[in-house]
């Protein structure tokens, strides 16, 4: 049987986080690089460019011989640096 602090501490290292709060660091540093992402929508579209913008609800993605795009942040399934590999 696990005391109070025991049980608050087991409880604790038994689940991860759900929100680390470095989001905002991440855009801020995609955006001052304007390094090239990825993103898979949950659509299954998967869309590339870098980050020129972004805010509490969407990103601002800027693509090269495309429209731009502004993207709810609930529509992004995955977001990762690079571009995919054409086959």
């Amino acid at each position: 049987m696990f005391t109070m602090d025991e049980e608050k501490r087991h409880s604790l290292h038994e689940r991860a986080p759900g929100e680390t709060h470095r989001e905002v660091a991440y855009l801020r540093h995609l955006v001052q690089t304007q390094a090239p992402v990825s993103i898979k929508l949950r659509s299954g579209e998967l869309v590339s460019g870098f980050i020129e913008y972004y805010d509490k609800r969407f990103i601002r993605l800027t693509r090269q011989n495309a429209p731009n795009l502004f993207i709810f942040k609930h529509e992004i399934k995955y977001l990762y640096e690079g571009v995919p590999e054409k086959t």
